[in-house]
């Protein structure tokens, strides 16, 4: 039996190489950075907030900033000597009712989920398409139902499942792309909210670890095979379905 060989992307012996994570200082994003590292890979992380991130190349980031998000991404791309794969974890949120949500607040969330993504994985397709990269967007389980007082997350995440499956059809055969939504994770994601939008019972959160596995398992497939689509959530999840 012929070994596994890591050009063929196999599960059993698989690198993921040069990973770009945005949102990699905490949460999620975090938790992927980690496992790339156990993989053997080399992540590179976008973050606002790069003060825990230690022992990678970060920088410091706000990916709304379309301009600083060419930039940083063409620097780690240089500095690696190109990406494998980006991962665009970094995601806020502000609650409220539209008309309560100060519209440069409610922007702002559409400015970070959603453009942050596009601005993001528009810089890393030139890194990407000569080695038949991958990206893997973050959407939410928000992102396929919607809720009262989310108004802005909703929008933003609706757009990256949108934007995902048109990028999907787009670059298929030059590069891969999967939409990860998760349900509500134990982050710090929740910390800033009023206590009325804070989960009441955090049991029935999942852990990122697990869906840093599952991103994972996407970037392992071989050549020719994609995970288009995955929803992962703790098995209580109560916003699905």
């Amino acid at each position: 039996m012929t070994p596994p060989t890591t050009d063929q992307r196999s599960p059993i012996a698989f690198n993921p190489g040069r990973v770009l994570v945005t949102g990699g200082g905490s949460g999620l994003g975090a938790a992927v950075v980690e496992a790339v590292l156990a993989a053997g890979g080399t992540p590179v992380v976008l973050d606002l907030d790069v003060s825990r991130v230690s022992g990678v190349k970060a920088f410091e980031v706000d990916v709304a900033d379309r301009n600083a998000v060419e930039a940083a991404v063409r620097e780690a791309g240089e500095t690696l000597g190109g990406l494998d794969a980006v991962v665009t974890a970094a995601g806020i949120d502000r609650c409220g009712k539209l008309e309560e949500v100060p519209a440069e607040q409610w922007e702002k969330v559409l400015g970070v989920n959603l453009l942050g993504t596009v601005s993001t994985v528009r810089a890393a397709l030139p890194y990407l398409l000569p080695v038949h990269g991958r990206v893997v967007t973050i959407a939410s389980t928000l992102g396929i139902r919607a809720v009262a007082d989310a108004t802005a997350y909703c929008a933003s995440k609706f757009g990256v499942v949108g934007f995902s499956h048109a990028l999907a059809a787009e670059t298929a055969g030059r590069i891969g792309v999967t939409t990860i939504i998760p349900g509500g994770m134990k982050t710090r994601f929740f910390d800033d909210r009023d206590e009325q939008y804070k989960p009441q019972d955090d049991s029935r959160l999942n852990d990122p670890e697990r869906v840093a596995a599952a991103i994972l398992f996407a970037l392992s497939q071989p050549r020719g095979c994609e995970v288009r689509q995955m929803l992962i959530c703790h098995e209580e999840e109560g916003s699905w379905p």
